[in-house]
């Protein structure tokens, strides 16, 4: 596949069948279900079993080298199928790498070596995510890059729907039975991209010199305000993420660990039909970012609705909102992040360095809640994050016009 001979831009001739789109789609929820039971279920529990009481310790440890892991292997990979001119050749290598990266853990007693393992999985894991983000790039034209966001909401609520089946124990209580679980549902959501998806070729806007797309101060300055704006989301929904069990325990003692993972894995699943429907708003009537800015604000909201709420229903119901609003925001800015990358040169490593914004917060947010619950409540916490969701909305709402 030649993937970086093409171009994307707005005017072209041509459109992705939805039957492509759709393969994408699973593809890209392949790729989260290789993480999210994984590092939020599988990996803790095993560590457990080889660190005994040195558990959460190691699972720092283990947390912080793949996170470093994850930052650097985004940048490399995206680079790395930029400069190979192929997005389909590293795909397949990062997923078969993963799987077998993954499977090799079965066969790990060393709680050491399961940390070395755990970062090469994240360099092969990257190596699979960021080129297939970069080829939606190559391909899906501006005029569906609002359907595509929706469809990318449908990877979060696979994933948490697969911890969930994992959570419920059935026959498999063994983490060579979890891990295998994984890896076969990772290659089956994959490999029908990469065996049967074939996007149209697109053609370049009629009088449009792609070097002219890709060289604008404007995009330069919206690509500046989309990182900043994620990062800032990022931060209140991983914050939100790590607390969410304490605040929780604390707003509803008799709440039980499955009416939680419920409450998360349904904001998810809720939130595919809001980024499907203001996804194909946004590509008949354009505006995608002030939906953006819309979609941040609503978090801003939902977050000071939280920390102000004195209800639990009334407190659990804002945060099924800010779940809704978050994931469509994430959803919906990871397309639409696409329309601003227009060099296909350099794509891949424009893909690895918006990937920062999703590690990047691990190293940031525990300080911002150590600072403030402890003295202050998870209420201030939330104004905190409520705060820097506004932000995120107040960078978006002056995105310029001509981008």
């Amino acid at each position: 596949m030649k993937a970086l001979a093409m171009d994307n831009g707005s005017g072209g001739a041509a459109r992705q069948p939805l039957g492509f789109l759709l393969l994408y789609a699973l593809a890209y929820a392949g790729g989260v279900t290789a993480y999210t039971p994984f590092l939020m279920l599988v990996l803790p529990a095993r560590i457990t079993e080889l660190a005994g009481a040195d558990d959460i310790v190691w699972l720092g440890y283990i947390v912080f080298a793949g996170a470093v892991a994850a930052s650097v292997s985004g940048v490399l990979s995206g680079w790395l199928s930029d400069r190979t001119n192929s997005r389909r050749l590293w795909v397949a290598v990062g997923m078969v790498a993963t799987i077998l990266l993954q499977l090799a853990m079965t066969q790990c007693d060393s709680i050491g070596a399961m940390l070395w393992l755990v970062v090469a999985w994240q360099l092969a894991l990257n190596l699979m995510l960021v080129p297939l983000i970069a080829w939606a790039g190559d391909f899906v034209p501006d005029t569906q890059k609002g359907l595509l966001g929706g469809l990318l909401s449908i990877a979060p609520a696979v994933g948490a729907w697969s911890g969930i089946l994992f959570a419920a124990g059935g026959g498999l209580s063994a983490f060579e039975g979890k891990a295998a679980v994984i890896a076969a549902m990772t290659a089956a959501l994959v490999l029908p991209l990469l065996l049967f998806g074939y996007p149209r070729r697109l053609t370049a806007p009629p009088g449009v010199s792609p070097a002219s797309q890709t060289t604008s101060p404007q995009l330069k300055s919206a690509a500046a305000r989309m990182w900043v704006a994620r990062l800032l989301m990022q931060i209140s929904g991983a914050a939100l993420a790590s607390y969410l069990y304490f605040w929780l325990r604390a707003l509803d003692p008799a709440m039980g660990d499955g009416d939680k993972t419920l409450l998360f894995a349904g904001s998810l699943s809720a939130s595919i039909a809001v980024s499907l429907f203001l996804g194909r708003w946004s590509d008949r009537h354009g505006h995608p970012f002030a939906v953006l800015s819309l979609v941040s604000a609503l978090a801003a909201l939902a977050l000071a609705a939280m920390a102000l709420a004195d209800d639990p229903a009334m407190a659990k119901l804002a945060y099924v909102l800010f779940g809704i609003a978050g994931a469509t925001f994430l959803a919906l800015h990871a397309s639409q992040t696409l329309r601003i990358l227009r060099d296909p040169a350099q794509r891949g490593l424009g893909i690895g360095l918006f990937n920062l914004t999703n590690t990047a917060p691990s190293l940031v947010m525990p300080w911002i809640a150590i600072s403030v619950v402890p003295g202050f409540g998870f209420g201030r916490l939330f104004l905190v994050l409520a705060l820097l969701a506004l932000c995120a909305a107040a960078l978006l709402a002056t995105m310029p016009r001509d981008v």
